[in-house]
């Protein structure tokens, strides 16, 4: 059995084309549909209420698009909506939490894990919760920063500079005085960051991004419900998102690269507004 559709992935920008890039290199045949709420990002200061609202609107709209999976390639989405999306639609619906934090359990020494987010993601508690579930009883320490203004750095495509590099000590140094040895990358976004990263946490620390986990979920649940794409034909994929679409384009192309085609811009009926 083939089925041909696209799967459904959407995030609060650009960030969740790290997800993308996973999904299409682990699964070659299988278009994606990706939904940008560049007119709405950042989600990380908004309220749990705002950004379940906006998530199941994106969700019911890649359904109407007659997808047939959706990944919520958002980590402050999936801490604050993902039971609400999954009640909202009848597709599998797969995030982007639990894939890190299976990562994490696997790959810690010393059993202190770090986790870097937007204030939404670190304040739900929604790693924590993954943790409980999926390691019971773990002597694991997850230790939670927020970093409001990473996301902000990857759309305005500034990875190196020294403003960058500056929020970075700020907002690691707890951490490295934690001692954690893996840093889990609690946003879509920040694998663009990895060499700030790096320079400040040193590569004695793994930094974990959920995308590749994550890929690996999406073609173990595929699989099972038989709705992986056997056809050979190359696969069409579309990105939409509800700015400014040259501008969307022009970064998406830096995750991308020639994979990324232009951009069609979706007006949302809802409120941009605070």
């Amino acid at each position: 059995m083939s089925d041909p559709r696209a799967i459904g992935v959407f995030d609060s920008g650009v960030g969740g084309l790290t997800v993308v890039r996973s999904i299409l290199d682990d699964l070659p045949r299988e278009p994606v549909l990706y939904f940008g709420d560049t007119a709405r990002y950042p989600y990380g200061p908004r309220t749990l209420e705002e950004v379940r609202t906006f998530a199941v609107q994106i969700a019911r709209h890649l359904v109407e698009r007659d997808v047939k999976m959706i990944v919520v390639a958002c980590n402050s989405a999936t801490a604050a909506a993902i039971e609400q999306v999954r009640a909202a639609v009848s597709v599998p619906v797969v995030g982007v939490i639990e894939p890190a934090v299976r990562a994490a359990v696997r790959a810690t020494r010393n059993g202190r894990v770090g986790l870097i987010g937007t204030e939404v993601t670190v304040a739900s508690g929604a790693y924590h919760d993954a943790l409980a579930r999926l390691d019971p009883g773990s002597e694991i320490a997850l230790i939670g920063q927020a970093c409001p203004a990473f996301v902000e750095f990857v759309e305005r495509g500034d990875t190196t500079s020294p403003a960058l590099l500056a929020a970075a000590e700020r907002y690691l140094t707890p951490l490295q005085a934690a001692g954690v040895d893996t840093l889990i990358l609690g946003c879509t976004h920040y694998p663009l960051l990895r060499g700030a990263l790096h320079h400040v946490m040193g590569p004695e620390v793994l930094l974990l991004s959920s995308a590749d986990e994550t890929a690996k979920d999406v073609y173990e649940i595929l699989g099972e419900r038989g709705l992986l794409n056997e056809m050979t034909r190359p696969p069409d994929h579309r990105f939409e998102c509800s700015g400014d679409p040259e501008w969307f384009a022009g970064l998406g192309r830096r995750f991308l690269g020639p994979e990324f085609l232009d951009a069609d811009r979706v007006s949302l009926e809802l409120s941009k507004s605070r």
